[in-house]
Parts: structure tokens; sequence; C-alpha cells
């Protein structure tokens, strides 16, 4: 069966810092009465996968899509992906009403060693709305030694080791393995990350857990991975890839891993692009509402949603119905 742009059905995660800010910002639906932190929109993952919401594939899991395709889905690029079972990214969507804990992601290396098959997690989050006054937690402050931040995890005076950073709508935060750090409240994100869901905990605001117990910490794993220095972090600026003809390119990040561009489109401008095997590609709008355009029935992407261009799907058109801003992510070589 020919591949073709592809949407899907989210997986949602009921943890305890999360909210209903889905439906009330962004107009999902959710159950009735169900606080959601994070909605899984491309994934496949052994903890969450996501099915196929159109076309002919409707219905069949990600990780189905990549046994059955394997590079045709996600391109030469990944192919140490493929040898490892694994789709390469996952896609979420964070409703941090409360502070998530103060944790880090391990690198491959170190995830390999410890945590099975795991990938490790580095992962760049997209500000969607932020309340005043918002922060998060990246990196340490200047001074901190491993040493002093284990005596202080001991001592329980950790906040004057965690470096804050303010943040509003549209900010870009990149945050590579290794990276301490805290989404805290009154923030939705986007986050693109390796696919990869092991944290490991170093504090957690003394609070409980859903069964009345505390949350599991993870000190040990946490200090052999984390980055001490990196000493109080800015925002990276993105970088201007194009202007013109109604269409402004951005480059908020490139890592090993996944290369991500903001994309702002004038009503009825558009991006001309192919996937000829090297990737896939990965197509978000933020704001506005588009449509992927090409040798199939169009697919509409309205804000915020998502679609997964599989990397043998050839060329294809992003156009916009309204002034949007997407995002665009894919593996460079």
């Amino acid at each position: 069966m020919s591949l073709y742009p592809l949407k899907f059905t989210p997986v949602l995660k009921h943890y305890i810092w999360g909210g209903r800010n889905l439906n009330l910002k962004l107009n999902r639906s959710l159950p009735e009465g169900e606080k959601v932190a994070e909605s899984w929109e491309i994934a496949g993952h052994a903890d969450g996968t996501t099915p196929v919401a159109n076309g002919p594939l409707a219905g069949r899991l990600l990780t189905d899509l990549l046994e059955s395709y394997g590079l045709d889905l996600i391109g030469e690029n990944s192919r140490w992906a493929l040898e490892r079972g694994k789709f390469p990214l996952l896609i979420k969507l964070l409703d941090a009403t409360r502070p998530l804990s103060v944790q880090v992601h391990p690198d491959d290396a170190y995830a390999l060693s410890h945590e099975g098959n795991e990938l490790g997690k580095t992962e760049m989050w997209v500000v969607l709305h932020a309340d005043p006054g918002a922060e998060v937690i990246l990196g340490v402050t200047r001074g901190t030694t491993r040493s002093a931040f284990k005596q202080a995890i001991d001592d329980g005076r950790l906040e004057p080791f965690l470096h804050r950073l303010p943040v509003r709508a549209g900010d870009h935060i990149n945050v590579p393995a290794g990276s301490l750090h805290a989404i805290l409240g009154g923030l939705l994100i986007a986050e693109i990350q390796q696919n990869s869901n092991t944290t490991y905990r170093v504090y957690d605001w003394n609070r409980m857990g859903t069964d009345g117990r505390p949350r599991p910490l993870h000190i040990d794993k946490a200090l052999e991975v984390i980055n001490f220095d990196q000493v109080e972090p800015d925002i990276a600026p993105g970088r201007i890839v194009f202007d013109g003809n109604g269409q402004r390119r951005e480059q908020l990040n490139s890592t090993p891993y996944f290369t991500v561009e903001r994309v702002t489109l004038d009503r009825g401008a558009t991006f001309e692009g192919a996937c000829r095997g090297a990737t896939f590609e990965i197509w978000g709008t933020l704001a506005g509402t588009a449509a992927v355009e090409g040798a199939w029935e169009g697919v509409d992407l309205p804000a915020v949603s998502w679609c997964l261009l599989p990397a043998a799907l050839g060329r294809f058109r992003v156009r916009a119905a309204a002034n949007s801003v997407l995002l665009r992510t894919y593996v460079s070589p």
C-alpha cells in the first residue's frame, strides 16, 4: 500500500501535574473530569503508541508501520533507529498546570548501558502558552559543583543551585541530554524529543503521588549524567534560513537526532518540499490552518495538529489557508 501523509490519534497521559488546558486553550476533546498532563501526538514507544487516524491505514499503530515499511517510513538518516526497532522521535503536548519534577535525561550511551534498548533523550520545547511570570529550570547556577549539589539534595536545599529562566509564548528551549531541567507551572508546551521515556528525578517538591506516597527519585543515576558545565544557559536565538514570497523559515535547533524549523506562511503561501528517502518530516501547525497537498487527497492541518510525511512520500506542498505558524521537523544526515 502506498504511503501518504499520516495523522494520528493521540495517547493521553495522566500525571499529577496535568490539567484541562488542552481542552480550555486548544479546544481538544478530553475525558470528562480527567486531568491530562501529556498528549503523545506521534509516538511509537512501549509506553504508548499512536494509531493512524486518516486514510487506508487508519487504525494501524505507528510501531506496526515501522515494521512493515521500514526505511520507506523513516529514511536512510534513521537506519540506526530501524536496526534497534524504534521510531526515532516522539512528539508531545504538555500541560504543566503544576511544576514537573527537577530531572535529567541520559544520553544514548548511558541509556543503552543502563536502561536496556532505550534511547537517550535530547528534547526541545516550544512554548504555546505561558501564564505571567512563568519559568523553566535549565542548567545549574554559577559555582555549582557535583559535590555541593549532592550535599544540597541530602540537606533538602536544592533551590539555590537551580537556574530559573523566564519564558513566554513563542520561546523555544533546547534541552540536550544531561540538562538539569524542569517545566514549572502555567505552561503549555509542544515538545519534540528522542523516542524515550527515561527520566531521572532529582527533586519532586516534597509532594505525594496519586498513591499518597512520594514519587521515586533516581539520585545516583542523575548525578552520573547531569552536565554540571551547563551553567545558566539562555534561550538560543533562531537562525533565519529563508524569508520571501510569503514564507519565513527559522531554524530553531540542529542536533544529531532532529532539526526543527519554525515556518511562518502568509495566507495562500506555500512551502514546496520532497521526501526522497533520506528522512521523514513531521509538520505541526501551531497557529492558523494549513494543508499538506500532493499526489493524494489533501490532509488538513488546523492548529494544533501534526502530520508525519513518510521518507518515500515524494514531492509535497504545505499551503496556508490563513496566516499560519508551523513546525517542521526532520533528521539531518
